[in-house]
């Protein structure tokens, strides 16, 4: 009962730290939506092809990715699978390297912009003006969403170890009102049935034979 107990709490809270992620990546694709609209329409009179933004392109990709592994952490949460939360902690392991990755590169390489290329659509520099005159709301932005991720790794591999709820599938076997056992019965009142549909002819032959055995005495 303990156990289960457990359980049911390591999961609430790995469904609860997993639905951060997924509000953060809802909220990376709305921005880069409004990003490409934006595109669209200061490009919309030019009667020349410009280059992709692959900044706008790459924030679309991060949101979506991060929304895929938000449903599959939910489905590793509900199932307590090994194999699931095993994928969910080692993709989640990469998005953290990554961002250390950049996070040092921005921070120790004073020519880091080089390592990007070039952005047509001007929004990646309205990205850094944005980041430098609210450095520490995004600072703090960026640091609950790296906690998040942590502590969903951390949830998973206690998870992980609990394993699934082997119990409740016992329970199941023994309770008579699961759905799957519902045919069986069902069969069952069926035979009572026309057992006792075969059975009511049989009385009352007998019963007529009786009394044509009293009349004839």
């Amino acid at each position: 009962m303990a156990g289960r107990v457990v359980r049911s709490c390591v999961q609430t809270g790995l469904k609860a730290v997993n639905s951060v992620l997924g509000l953060a990546g809802m909220a990376v694709i709305l921005y880069a939506l409004w990003m490409l609209r934006a595109w669209y329409r200061d490009v919309a009179d030019l009667h020349y092809r410009l280059p992709v933004p692959w900044f706008i392109y790459t924030f679309i990709g991060l949101g979506v990715f991060m929304c895929l592994l938000t449903c599959s952490g939910h489905i590793a949460a509900e199932t307590a699978n090994s194999h699931c939360l095993s994928c969910y902690m080692i993709f989640v392991f990469i998005i953290i390297i990554l961002e250390g990755a950049i996070t040092t590169d921005v921070f120790l390489n004073s020519n880091w912009e080089e390592d990007f290329p070039d952005d047509p659509s001007g929004k990646f520099e309205e990205f850094k003006d944005f980041i430098r005159s609210n450095f520490e709301i995004c600072e703090w932005i960026g640091l609950s969403v790296v906690a998040a991720q942590v502590l969903s790794i951390v949830l998973g591999m206690v998870l992980r170890a609990l394993g699934p709820d082997r119990e409740s599938d016992y329970d199941s076997d023994d309770d008579p009102s699961v759905p799957a056992r519902l045919p069986l019965l069902r069969n069952q009142y069926q035979h009572g049935i026309n057992y006792s549909e075969h059975t009511l002819p049989q009385s009352s032959d007998s019963w007529s034979l009786r009394i044509l055995d009293k009349a004839n005495k």
